[in-house]
């Protein structure tokens, strides 16, 4: 399938353009779907309502003082959330998402190293917020998303206080927009009338740190703009598609695959209540895609088989479905949304299309829910690139491979080995503009215009991007062989009996080299399930999973046979998209 055209998109140069430009467009058609307080129904918001209320918030932030300023965003995937990202990086100033799962003392540090001027967060997060007011002495407004607490609701702010540190002003999002409309109403045109510099730093993005300490990628419009129009160019959405918006807001990933995409190509965003929700949103929204990780469809894949598997009638069934589907694809005839009608019925009966990112999905599972009818694609990107470098295409695939480098992106190997892998190098006008106050870590990831993505992998014939892993992570054995930890992870995942683990290396003085060793958790729902609802022993427990790393092993060369294990039974700390954090757990 090389050289399929690619689809006809519109041109771009800001986020503020793409705003305005499909308002025009799609004027009256729903952008969100929401669920206000205490209602239980999705409540559509056209295009027109929400430019109106991105005006009307920066309006009053400018009013406030904040042009030029950094907002912070934290709190859950909601309406005002996208509200208040718009009206900060559309005029105001600089937008800062942060994440809403962050420790009290951990928030405090971002806003502390972004300099925030403004925190727009969700109520969730009062008490959290009100003690970092206390200690902050130049964030200078504090909005709630939700109502203000007692305690907060008499300060104005920010009022000097003799011999004391300026006093923050406390606001409520509802009010500002209120306020900002009677003054665009008035004739006040300091937003909308807002020049923007697609060129310039507007957006700062802390990584989630999987491996290492966070870092703040700067990035502009220009660089969202640049991957809005290249990922749409290579997956068709229709503005009759309704996306479920899972994954948190604050990410690259959702931020401009779930968010800014949708929005750009007239498409519709349905909030999902949480991870528990996913199905009943997904039937209740109507919606037609969702944007995930590994975990989240992995799990759903497992419960479909898992309840088949409970009734010998529906799962012989099945499987009967999957060979006569198969057998019908190859002669051009597809009627599996007829022969799995119960799976797509709990899905709502609209999904089309499931896209993974963030982590490889196993093709396994990417090919299943292909057989079953739904559309499946993942690809590859990371916060410095706005985030998508290759995305596999709804008309030419690869299960196994991250994609294809996006259009007007580079994408090379730098410092292959025999075996073709090295590190994956971008250049292209998503790329960031660096690491904010970071000069020594950019000009380490960026030379000579490449920037170098710390992952290691390789392309193929056919021009699809394939990772291995992380260069961070490889372990190297004395005779120079490498190996790449998340390769056996993988297949250590596979197994039933394990639920999750981390692969490294250790020094081994037996085998006089670096031998493969892993840290294991085992999934003991599963095994108490298969050994009569009892807990087996510590022995017994330990040659469970030694047959299954043995079993892993018969699959791989022998220098990287798994020769050491260890077991732990609490999971590992992990990042918002649930990817292990390595440097903690390690």
């Amino acid at each position: 399938m090389k050289n399929m055209p690619l689809y006809e998109v519109r041109k771009i140069r800001s986020i503020k353009e793409m705003l305005e430009t499909s308002v025009e467009l799609y004027s009256d058609k729903a952008a969100f779907l929401y669920k206000p307080k205490g209602n239980d129904r999705y409540v559509p918001v056209t295009y027109r309502q929400f430019k109106d209320d991105v005006d009307a918030l920066g309006t009053a932030m400018i009013d406030l003082g904040l042009k030029g300023g950094r907002i912070a965003i934290i709190g859950e995937n909601r309406y005002e959330w996208a509200v208040s990202y718009m009206a900060a990086v559309n005029g105001t100033g600089i937008v800062v998402p942060l994440d809403k799962d962050l420790p009290e003392n951990e928030i405090e540090s971002l806003l502390v190293r972004s300099k925030a001027d403004a925190i727009i967060y969700s109520g969730h997060l009062e008490d959290s917020i009100s003690h970092i007011a206390k200690r902050l002495d130049f964030v200078r407004y504090y909005i709630t998303m939700d109502e203000l607490a007692d305690g907060n609701r008499d300060k104005a702010g920010p009022q000097e206080v003799p011999g004391n540190r300026p006093q923050p002003a406390f606001k409520e999002f509802r009010v500002l927009v209120e306020k900002g409309r009677k003054m665009v109403a008035d004739g006040c045109r300091d937003f909308t009338d807002a020049q923007i510099d697609p060129e310039a730093f507007s957006i700062l993005l802390f990584t989630s740190a999987t491996t290492d300490t966070s870092k703040a990628v700067m990035l502009c419009h220009r660089n969202i703009a640049e991957n809005l129009m290249a990922m749409s160019s290579m997956v068709k959405i229709y503005s009759e598609d309704i996306f479920l918006s899972v994954l948190p807001l604050h990410h690259t990933y959702e931020n401009t695959c779930g968010f800014l995409c949708p929005l750009y190509l007239g498409a519709t965003v349905a909030y999902c209540e949480g991870l528990r929700h996913i199905v009943k949103n997904l039937q209740e929204a109507k919606a037609t895609m969702m944007l995930g990780v590994p975990l989240i469809y992995e799990s759903i894949y497992k419960r479909i088989w898992e309840q088949a598997a409970k009734n010998p009638k529906m799962l012989k069934k099945l499987k009967l479905g999957l060979k006569l589907s198969s057998f019908l694809g190859k002669i051009g005839i597809d009627i599996r949304r007829k022969l799995f009608a119960p799976i797509h019925d709990n899905f709502g009966d609209n999904v089309r299309l499931f896209i993974s990112g963030a982590a490889a999905i196993d093709p396994e599972v990417a090919k299943g829910f292909r057989d079953f009818g739904i559309n499946f694609l993942q690809g590859y990107g990371l916060t410095e690139c706005s985030p998508i470098v290759a995305l596999n295409r709804d008309v030419d695939f690869r299960d196994d491979a991250a994609g294809l480098p996006l259009p007007g992106l580079e994408v090379r190997i730098d410092g292959a080995g025999s075996d073709g892998v090295g590190e994956i190098v971008v250049k292209g006008p998503s790329v960031m503009l660096g690491y904010y106050e970071d000069p020594e870590s950019t000009a380490k990831a960026i030379r000579d215009g490449w920037f170098h993505t710390g992952d290691l992998g390789y392309i193929d014939n056919d021009g699809f991007i394939h990772i291995t892993g992380r260069k961070k992570n490889v372990i190297v054995t004395k005779n120079g062989k490498n190996i790449y930890p998340e390769e056996i992870e993988a297949l250590l995942n596979k197994s039933p009996y394990i639920k999750e683990c981390i692969v490294y290396g250790k020094d081994d003085p037996v085998y006089g080299d670096v031998v493969v060793t892993a840290t294991i958790v085992p999934d003991m729902d599963f095994i108490e399930a298969e050994n009569g609802g009892k807990r087996p022993g510590d022995e017994e427990l330990r040659e469970i999973i030694r047959r299954e790393v043995k079993e892993v092993n018969k699959s791989l060369v022998t220098y990287k046979y798994v020769r050491d294990f260890d077991l732990r039974f609490e999971e590992f700390a992990k990042t918002t998209t649930r990817k292990i954090k390595r440097y903690v757990n390690s």
